[in-house]
Protein backbone atom coordinates (compact mmCIF):
# COMPACT_ATOMS: atom_id res chain seq x y z
CA UNK A 1 0.00 0.00 0.00
CA UNK A 2 1.37 3.55 -0.38
CA UNK A 3 1.02 6.97 1.45
CA UNK A 4 -1.99 8.77 0.30
CA UNK A 5 -1.43 12.81 -0.37
CA UNK A 6 -4.72 14.83 -0.50
CA UNK A 7 -4.80 18.34 -1.92
CA UNK A 8 -7.02 20.21 -4.15
CA UNK A 9 -5.89 23.47 -5.92
CA UNK A 10 -9.89 25.25 -4.44
CA UNK A 11 -7.93 25.10 -0.92
CA UNK A 12 -5.28 27.75 -2.24
CA UNK A 13 -7.94 30.02 -3.81
CA UNK A 14 -8.89 30.82 0.18
CA UNK A 15 -8.53 34.32 0.69
CA UNK A 16 -7.37 35.80 3.77
CA UNK A 17 -8.61 39.42 3.43
CA UNK A 18 -7.22 43.08 3.70
CA UNK A 19 -4.08 42.12 6.55
CA UNK A 20 -0.47 42.49 6.60
CA UNK A 21 0.86 40.00 8.84
CA UNK A 22 -1.56 39.14 11.61
CA UNK A 23 -3.00 43.36 11.49
CA UNK A 24 -5.64 44.72 10.09
CA UNK A 25 -4.69 47.26 7.07
CA UNK A 26 -5.56 50.55 8.48
CA UNK A 27 -4.21 53.63 10.12
CA UNK A 28 -0.52 53.53 10.22
CA UNK A 29 -0.70 49.78 9.14
CA UNK A 30 0.71 49.61 5.67
CA UNK A 31 -0.89 47.10 3.26
CA UNK A 32 1.70 44.19 2.52
CA UNK A 33 1.41 42.10 -0.64
CA UNK A 34 1.24 38.53 0.84
CA UNK A 35 -1.40 39.70 3.25
CA UNK A 36 -2.12 36.75 6.34
CA UNK A 37 0.95 35.04 7.07
CA UNK A 38 -1.73 32.01 6.27
CA UNK A 39 -1.32 32.71 2.44
CA UNK A 40 -1.56 30.02 -0.20
CA UNK A 41 2.37 30.22 -1.12
CA UNK A 42 3.51 27.49 1.93
CA UNK A 43 0.99 24.67 0.90
CA UNK A 44 1.14 25.09 -2.59
CA UNK A 45 5.08 25.51 -2.84
CA UNK A 46 5.15 22.17 -0.96
CA UNK A 47 2.92 20.53 -3.70
CA UNK A 48 4.98 22.06 -6.09
CA UNK A 49 8.23 20.72 -4.66
CA UNK A 50 6.80 17.18 -4.22
CA UNK A 51 6.30 17.11 -8.17
CA UNK A 52 9.13 18.20 -9.10
CA UNK A 53 11.23 15.78 -7.45
CA UNK A 54 9.10 12.80 -8.49
CA UNK A 55 7.75 12.35 -4.81
CA UNK A 56 4.31 13.00 -6.67
CA UNK A 57 4.39 9.60 -8.06
CA UNK A 58 5.23 7.47 -5.70
CA UNK A 59 2.02 8.78 -3.78
CA UNK A 60 -1.32 8.05 -3.81
CA UNK A 61 -2.13 11.22 -4.86
CA UNK A 62 -6.12 12.05 -4.10
CA UNK A 63 -8.91 15.03 -3.68
CA UNK A 64 -12.24 14.46 -2.11
CA UNK A 65 -15.61 15.62 -1.87
CA UNK A 66 -16.31 19.01 0.79
CA UNK A 67 -17.21 17.63 4.26
CA UNK A 68 -21.08 17.30 4.16
CA UNK A 69 -23.70 19.29 6.63
CA UNK A 70 -23.81 16.40 8.85
CA UNK A 71 -20.39 15.73 9.07
CA UNK A 72 -19.70 19.36 10.01
CA UNK A 73 -22.92 19.67 12.99
CA UNK A 74 -21.00 16.53 14.73
CA UNK A 75 -18.34 19.04 15.89
CA UNK A 76 -20.34 23.01 14.74
CA UNK A 77 -23.66 23.96 15.98
CA UNK A 78 -26.29 24.85 13.10
CA UNK A 79 -26.01 28.54 14.31
CA UNK A 80 -22.52 29.01 13.34
CA UNK A 81 -22.85 27.29 10.44
CA UNK A 82 -25.67 29.19 9.41
CA UNK A 83 -23.72 32.60 10.05
CA UNK A 84 -20.70 31.02 8.23
CA UNK A 85 -22.51 29.65 5.25
CA UNK A 86 -24.39 33.09 4.98
CA UNK A 87 -21.32 35.73 5.05
CA UNK A 88 -19.48 33.39 2.87
CA UNK A 89 -22.49 33.67 0.60
CA UNK A 90 -21.96 37.85 0.39
CA UNK A 91 -18.72 37.76 -0.02
CA UNK A 92 -16.95 36.97 2.88
CA UNK A 93 -16.07 38.77 6.44
CA UNK A 94 -14.89 37.39 9.47
CA UNK A 95 -16.50 35.41 12.43
CA UNK A 96 -14.24 35.21 15.00
CA UNK A 97 -10.40 36.60 15.33
CA UNK A 98 -7.55 36.59 12.76
CA UNK A 99 -9.86 34.06 10.80
CA UNK A 100 -10.88 36.13 7.40
CA UNK A 101 -12.61 34.83 4.49
CA UNK A 102 -13.96 35.98 1.09
CA UNK A 103 -16.51 34.70 -1.38
CA UNK A 104 -16.57 30.57 -1.22
CA UNK A 105 -14.68 30.69 2.07
CA UNK A 106 -17.53 28.42 3.79
CA UNK A 107 -17.13 25.94 0.93
CA UNK A 108 -13.98 25.75 0.75
CA UNK A 109 -13.04 25.16 4.05
CA UNK A 110 -16.21 22.30 4.09
CA UNK A 111 -13.32 20.79 1.46
CA UNK A 112 -9.89 21.41 3.84
CA UNK A 113 -11.89 19.16 6.27
CA UNK A 114 -13.19 16.62 3.33
CA UNK A 115 -9.25 16.54 2.91
CA UNK A 116 -8.95 15.54 6.21
CA UNK A 117 -11.68 12.88 6.60
CA UNK A 118 -11.15 11.05 3.37
CA UNK A 119 -7.07 10.76 4.96
CA UNK A 120 -7.94 9.57 8.11
CA UNK A 121 -11.07 7.09 6.34
CA UNK A 122 -9.07 5.81 3.79
CA UNK A 123 -6.00 4.84 5.73
CA UNK A 124 -8.84 2.95 8.80
CA UNK A 125 -9.95 1.14 5.33
CA UNK A 126 -7.18 -0.22 4.69
CA UNK A 127 -6.86 1.51 1.21
CA UNK A 128 -3.49 3.44 2.48
CA UNK A 129 -0.92 2.90 4.18
CA UNK A 130 -0.92 5.81 5.58
CA UNK A 131 -1.82 9.42 4.33
CA UNK A 132 -1.10 13.29 4.61
CA UNK A 133 -3.59 15.86 3.86
CA UNK A 134 -2.68 19.21 2.47
CA UNK A 135 -5.40 21.04 4.51
CA UNK A 136 -6.46 24.75 3.65
CA UNK A 137 -7.93 26.80 5.57
CA UNK A 138 -6.01 25.06 8.87
CA UNK A 139 -8.68 23.66 12.02
CA UNK A 140 -6.72 23.14 15.20
CA UNK A 141 -7.50 27.11 16.53
CA UNK A 142 -11.36 26.31 15.72
CA UNK A 143 -13.29 26.36 18.34
CA UNK A 144 -16.72 24.89 17.62
CA UNK A 145 -18.49 28.29 17.38
CA UNK A 146 -15.74 30.41 17.42
CA UNK A 147 -13.26 30.24 14.29
CA UNK A 148 -9.74 31.83 15.39
CA UNK A 149 -6.07 31.84 14.37
CA UNK A 150 -6.71 31.15 10.12
CA UNK A 151 -9.19 28.29 11.32
CA UNK A 152 -12.69 27.99 10.12
CA UNK A 153 -13.78 24.89 10.56
CA UNK A 154 -12.00 22.07 13.03
CA UNK A 155 -10.35 19.44 10.24
CA UNK A 156 -9.36 16.93 12.27
CA UNK A 157 -12.35 17.20 15.09
CA UNK A 158 -14.88 16.37 11.90
CA UNK A 159 -12.24 13.28 10.44
CA UNK A 160 -12.09 11.62 14.50
CA UNK A 161 -15.97 11.98 14.13
CA UNK A 162 -16.81 10.81 10.66
CA UNK A 163 -14.17 7.77 11.40
CA UNK A 164 -16.07 7.27 14.75
CA UNK A 165 -19.50 7.09 13.56
CA UNK A 166 -18.52 4.80 10.91
CA UNK A 167 -17.21 2.25 13.54
CA UNK A 168 -13.82 2.18 12.57
CA UNK A 169 -12.16 3.48 15.62
CA UNK A 170 -13.36 4.38 19.03
CA UNK A 171 -10.21 5.66 20.43
CA UNK A 172 -8.11 8.22 18.61
CA UNK A 173 -4.68 10.23 19.62
CA UNK A 174 -4.22 13.41 18.42
CA UNK A 175 -0.82 14.75 18.61
CA UNK A 176 -0.49 18.54 17.54
CA UNK A 177 3.28 19.61 16.91
CA UNK A 178 2.27 23.36 15.72
CA UNK A 179 4.08 25.66 17.48
CA UNK A 180 0.74 27.21 18.42
CA UNK A 181 -1.55 25.84 20.65
CA UNK A 182 -4.33 23.56 19.53
CA UNK A 183 -6.79 24.67 21.62
CA UNK A 184 -9.62 24.34 19.38
CA UNK A 185 -8.80 20.01 19.44
CA UNK A 186 -8.27 20.84 23.23
CA UNK A 187 -11.92 22.64 23.81
CA UNK A 188 -13.73 20.26 21.61
CA UNK A 189 -12.53 16.86 23.40
CA UNK A 190 -11.68 18.72 26.74
CA UNK A 191 -14.40 16.34 28.27
CA UNK A 192 -14.07 13.28 26.61
CA UNK A 193 -12.11 10.05 27.34
CA UNK A 194 -12.32 8.44 23.78
CA UNK A 195 -9.73 10.98 22.34
CA UNK A 196 -6.08 11.88 23.96
CA UNK A 197 -5.21 15.37 22.51
CA UNK A 198 -1.43 16.07 23.22
CA UNK A 199 0.16 19.35 22.43
CA UNK A 200 3.54 20.56 21.95
CA UNK A 201 3.91 24.09 21.50
CA UNK A 202 6.36 27.29 22.23
CA UNK A 203 4.36 28.72 25.95
CA UNK A 204 2.18 31.90 25.64
CA UNK A 205 2.73 31.80 22.10
CA UNK A 206 -0.93 31.50 20.60
CA UNK A 207 -3.50 32.48 22.20
CA UNK A 208 -1.60 33.37 25.25
CA UNK A 209 -4.14 32.17 27.72
CA UNK A 210 -4.57 28.76 26.76
CA UNK A 211 -2.30 25.48 27.13
CA UNK A 212 -0.78 25.75 30.17
CA UNK A 213 0.60 22.10 31.40
CA UNK A 214 -1.93 22.77 33.95
CA UNK A 215 -5.07 21.98 31.82
CA UNK A 216 -5.68 18.50 32.18
CA UNK A 217 -9.26 17.81 31.11
CA UNK A 218 -12.10 17.54 33.19
CA UNK A 219 -15.03 15.14 33.93
CA UNK A 220 -14.14 11.57 31.90
CA UNK A 221 -11.60 13.67 29.84
CA UNK A 222 -9.73 13.94 32.82
CA UNK A 223 -5.89 12.83 31.98
CA UNK A 224 -6.95 12.68 28.42
CA UNK A 225 -5.53 16.39 27.52
CA UNK A 226 -1.86 16.84 27.78
CA UNK A 227 -0.43 20.43 27.28
CA UNK A 228 3.22 20.18 26.80
CA UNK A 229 4.45 23.81 26.68
CA UNK A 230 7.64 24.60 25.79
CA UNK A 231 10.15 27.58 26.18
CA UNK A 232 11.20 29.83 23.38
CA UNK A 233 14.30 28.74 21.34
CA UNK A 234 13.94 25.09 22.04
CA UNK A 235 15.10 23.22 19.55
CA UNK A 236 16.06 19.20 17.62
CA UNK A 237 16.68 17.96 21.11
CA UNK A 238 14.24 19.51 22.79
CA UNK A 239 11.40 18.35 20.41
CA UNK A 240 12.68 14.26 20.51
CA UNK A 241 13.08 14.83 24.16
CA UNK A 242 9.52 15.89 24.50
CA UNK A 243 8.28 13.43 22.43
CA UNK A 244 10.98 10.19 23.77
CA UNK A 245 9.68 11.41 27.52
CA UNK A 246 5.83 12.37 27.29
CA UNK A 247 4.42 11.82 23.95
CA UNK A 248 5.37 7.82 23.22
CA UNK A 249 4.30 7.05 27.00
CA UNK A 250 1.31 8.54 26.51
CA UNK A 251 0.25 7.02 23.55
CA UNK A 252 1.27 3.52 25.14
CA UNK A 253 -1.11 4.53 28.11
CA UNK A 254 -3.94 5.55 26.04
CA UNK A 255 -3.82 2.61 23.56
CA UNK A 256 -5.48 4.38 20.76
CA UNK A 257 -6.99 2.77 17.70
CA UNK A 258 -5.17 5.04 15.61
CA UNK A 259 -3.21 8.41 15.68
CA UNK A 260 -3.92 11.52 13.95
CA UNK A 261 -1.40 14.76 13.68
CA UNK A 262 -2.08 18.29 13.35
CA UNK A 263 1.23 18.88 11.43
CA UNK A 264 2.55 22.22 11.78
CA UNK A 265 6.22 23.53 10.30
CA UNK A 266 5.87 27.06 12.51
CA UNK A 267 8.13 25.82 14.95
CA UNK A 268 10.83 25.35 12.22
CA UNK A 269 13.67 28.09 12.76
CA UNK A 270 12.89 30.78 10.33
CA UNK A 271 8.78 30.97 10.88
CA UNK A 272 7.56 34.60 10.67
CA UNK A 273 5.12 33.32 13.75
CA UNK A 274 7.24 31.34 16.15
CA UNK A 275 10.69 31.50 18.06
CA UNK A 276 11.61 27.87 18.18
CA UNK A 277 14.40 26.16 16.66
CA UNK A 278 13.01 22.81 14.51
CA UNK A 279 14.19 21.72 11.44
CA UNK A 280 13.29 19.56 8.78
CA UNK A 281 14.92 16.67 9.85
CA UNK A 282 13.45 17.40 13.37
CA UNK A 283 9.97 16.78 11.95
CA UNK A 284 11.32 13.84 10.26
CA UNK A 285 12.65 12.19 13.01
CA UNK A 286 9.36 12.99 15.00
CA UNK A 287 7.72 11.48 12.35
CA UNK A 288 9.25 8.19 12.43
CA UNK A 289 8.88 7.86 16.21
CA UNK A 290 5.02 8.46 15.89
CA UNK A 291 4.63 5.84 12.99
CA UNK A 292 6.81 3.48 15.17
CA UNK A 293 4.36 4.01 17.82
CA UNK A 294 1.42 3.54 15.31
CA UNK A 295 2.69 0.22 13.96
CA UNK A 296 3.07 -1.12 17.34
CA UNK A 297 -0.44 0.18 18.95
CA UNK A 298 -2.82 0.32 15.74
CA UNK A 299 -1.78 -1.56 13.20
CA UNK A 300 0.21 1.54 11.64
CA UNK A 301 -2.77 3.84 11.18
CA UNK A 302 -1.67 7.20 10.96
CA UNK A 303 -2.67 10.05 9.52
CA UNK A 304 -0.74 13.46 9.17
CA UNK A 305 -2.77 16.88 8.69
CA UNK A 306 -1.51 19.79 7.53
CA UNK A 307 -1.75 23.00 10.06
CA UNK A 308 0.37 25.73 10.25
CA UNK A 309 3.70 27.01 8.45
CA UNK A 310 4.76 29.85 7.20
CA UNK A 311 8.25 30.61 6.05
CA UNK A 312 7.11 29.90 2.48
CA UNK A 313 10.76 28.80 1.50
CA UNK A 314 11.46 26.56 4.41
CA UNK A 315 8.10 25.02 4.79
CA UNK A 316 8.08 22.92 1.54
CA UNK A 317 11.50 21.18 2.16
CA UNK A 318 10.35 20.40 5.92
CA UNK A 319 6.89 18.98 4.22
CA UNK A 320 8.76 16.90 1.80
CA UNK A 321 11.35 15.63 4.52
CA UNK A 322 7.89 14.41 6.41
CA UNK A 323 6.12 12.90 3.11
CA UNK A 324 9.88 11.30 2.59
CA UNK A 325 9.76 9.42 6.05
CA UNK A 326 5.77 8.26 5.90
CA UNK A 327 6.36 6.59 2.36
CA UNK A 328 9.61 5.06 2.97
CA UNK A 329 10.76 6.48 -0.36
CA UNK A 330 14.39 7.43 -1.54
CA UNK A 331 12.93 10.27 -3.41
CA UNK A 332 15.42 13.17 -1.15
CA UNK A 333 15.19 16.89 -1.30
CA UNK A 334 18.22 17.95 0.43
CA UNK A 335 17.66 20.77 2.87
CA UNK A 336 19.50 23.77 1.59
CA UNK A 337 19.28 25.00 5.29
CA UNK A 338 20.53 22.18 7.25
CA UNK A 339 23.95 23.13 7.79
CA UNK A 340 23.29 26.67 8.79
CA UNK A 341 20.79 25.55 11.37
CA UNK A 342 22.56 22.69 13.07
CA UNK A 343 25.23 25.21 13.88
CA UNK A 344 22.24 27.39 15.00
CA UNK A 345 20.90 24.69 17.80
CA UNK A 346 20.77 25.23 21.71
CA UNK A 347 24.03 24.92 23.12
CA UNK A 348 24.08 21.86 25.93
CA UNK A 349 23.45 23.97 29.19
CA UNK A 350 19.76 25.23 27.19
CA UNK A 351 19.07 21.62 26.24
CA UNK A 352 19.19 20.86 29.78
CA UNK A 353 17.47 23.49 30.92
CA UNK A 354 14.45 22.70 28.52
CA UNK A 355 14.96 18.57 29.41
CA UNK A 356 15.12 19.71 33.00
CA UNK A 357 11.34 21.30 31.94
CA UNK A 358 10.00 18.39 30.09
CA UNK A 359 11.21 15.81 33.10
CA UNK A 360 9.51 17.85 36.25
CA UNK A 361 6.02 17.46 33.68
CA UNK A 362 6.76 14.01 32.23
CA UNK A 363 6.95 13.15 36.53
CA UNK A 364 3.86 14.71 37.23
CA UNK A 365 2.10 12.90 33.88
CA UNK A 366 3.43 9.21 34.54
Amino acid sequence: MATGFFTDERCFWHGGGNYAMNLPVGGYVQPLPGGLPENPETKRRLKNLVEVTGLARQLDVRTAEPATEEELRRVHPDSYLSRFRELSGQGGGELGLRAPFGPGGYEIAALSAGLARDAVLSVLRGELENAYALSRPPGHHCLPDWPNGFCLLANIAIAVEAAQAEGLAGRVAVIDWDVHHGNGTEAIYYDRADVLSISLHQERNYPVDTGSFEMRGEGEGLGANINVPLPAGTGHVGYLHAMERIVLPALRRFEPDAIVVACGYDAALIDPLGRMMATAGTFSEMTGMVMEAARDLCGGRLTLVHEGGYSEVYVPFCGHAVLERLSGTDVHAPDPLAQTFAARQPGPAFDRFVEGQIAEMAEALF
